[in-house]
């Protein structure tokens, strides 16, 4: 899954696996690992984010062999991960990191590896708020499936009934916007848009100023007849669900989403707002080139594509629940029905990647990930193995042309699901 976007200079807000898609700290210090099962050592933590901190538990088997599709968690597998992710973050520069792993009785991993603030040396640590980029897109995609559900909407109507002046709009379905499949320009990568947004990170914007940046670019193609993984989407889904839910997106997604899901670490922030505790952000997506601290950005930008916050836990609940329409306590979120259109994952120019309604189905992953300028994201579930990944670091600067959430997605997913890698490429930048 790419960023929110794709990067900021060929899109902004990423998508990981979008970017991908589209185009065909050192080893700091580990904290607050546990597992299902009888205890055993874990390694060394030092210095602040060791009070408190739990034994590392793992199951009894010794062998580490996989059962369906992922390795039970055996001292030798947690060891192997540790070191996994100490190298990503060693080789790609990264200021901090927290993984969460949890399958069906074979172990849970959850370790926090690095810095949430280079200024101050403060650890990273899983309690952290985070800024979730391209995930948005799922909860956005989600509020318009319930919309659909109720009867409000259908997928198949016009984007011309609900929101006016769309290039096309009297074609181009809600099921084609949600599928990536429009044909319409991606307002991120407009050269005067990242002009604006970088001269002025605090400026807000509104959807309509965003859709005017899209909409002074010709289509790139009919709807239906190509992925292009496009944020302008997404804006008007959000428009959609406001228009259709009668109120505004955030409290929509807050009121039908999240509630229901016993998300309350998740929300829709009001410009530039974001929780305590976080970690500090760091680009290179500035004017300058130069990098830059983040946390104060405004994320107006990325709207209903990409400025939702959330943590550890709630994302490791959000993982399940969006794969499978079902909610933690056994109820349905979506109906079987209309779960059954957003995982209709169609192909894409990746081997083993597809894409269907605002969610991404990599190598039976599903889920999505996000990034936007100083934060990047992975929330994906594994329905074969019951097992859920999440990762979430406080850098979106790439490496060697690589996503950063990628290299850990990849490097976790070699260890623990060998038939099932997290393996897309990164899109090229253009600037």
């Amino acid at each position: 899954m790419t960023h929110a976007c794709t990067r900021l200079r060929r899109g902004a807000v990423t998508a990981t696996v979008a970017a991908a898609l589209m185009a065909a700290g050192a080893g700091g210090t580990a904290c607050g690992t546990t597992v299902s099962g009888p205890t055993v050592s874990g390694p060394a933590v030092s210095g602040p984010a060791a009070a408190g901190v739990p034994p590392v538990t793992v199951p009894p088997s010794p062998s580490g062999s996989a059962t369906g599709g992922v390795r039970t968690l055996t001292p030798a597998v947690i060891g192997r991960l540790d070191a996994a992710v100490r190298r990503v973050m060693r080789e790609a520069d990264v200021p901090g990191v927290t993984v969460g792993l949890w399958t069906h009785g074979q172990g849970t991993y959850v370790r926090s590896f690095g810095v949430a603030d280079r200024s101050d040396g403060r650890e990273m640590s899983p309690d952290l708020y985070a800024r979730i980029g391209s995930e948005t897109k799922t909860f956005t995609v989600t509020a318009l499936l319930k919309l659909v559900d109720e009867g409000r909407v259908g997928l198949d109507d016009p984007i011309g009934r609900y929101v006016g002046g769309v290039p096309g709009g009297d074609v181009i379905t809600l099921r084609e916007l949600a599928g990536m499949r429009s044909g319409l320009f991606n307002y991120t990568e407009d050269p005067d848009f990242f002009k604006a947004l970088t001269s002025d990170p605090q400026r807000p914007f509104t959807p309509r100023q965003l859709l005017d940046y899209a909409f002074r670019h010709p289509v790139l193609s009919p709807p239906g007849r190509e992925f292009s993984y496009c944020n302008t989407n997404l804006i008007l889904l959000g428009l959609v669900v406001e228009k259709a839910g009668g109120m505004p997106a955030a409290d929509y997604i807050r009121e039908n989403v999240l509630a229901p899901a016993g998300m309350h670490h998740t929300l829709f922030p009001a410009g530039a707002a974001f929780p305590a505790p976080h970690a500090q952000g760091y680009t290179d997506q500035t004017a300058s080139g130069a990098v830059e601290e983040t946390a104060g950005w405004n994320p107006s930008w990325a709207w209903t594509a990409g400025a939702m916050i959330s943590d550890l836990d709630d994302l490791h609940t959000w993982a399940r629940t969006v794969a499978t329409g079902v909610l933690p306590d056994g109820t349905t979120l979506i109906g079987p029905a209309t779960q059954k259109q957003r995982l209709a994952t169609l192909p894409t120019t990746v081997p083993g990647a597809g894409y269907g309604l605002g969610i991404f189905d990599v190598r039976g992953w599903i889920g999505h990930n996000g990034s936007l300028p100083g934060y990047e994201s992975l929330t994906v579930y594994l329905p074969s193995a019951q097992a859920t990944l999440v990762v979430l670091l406080n850098t979106d600067i790439s490496h060697d042309g690589a996503e950063p959430s990628t290299l850990f997605g990849e490097a976790v997913t070699e260890i623990v699901s060998p038939g099932h890698v997290f393996d897309l490429p990164a899109q090229p930048a253009a600037h």
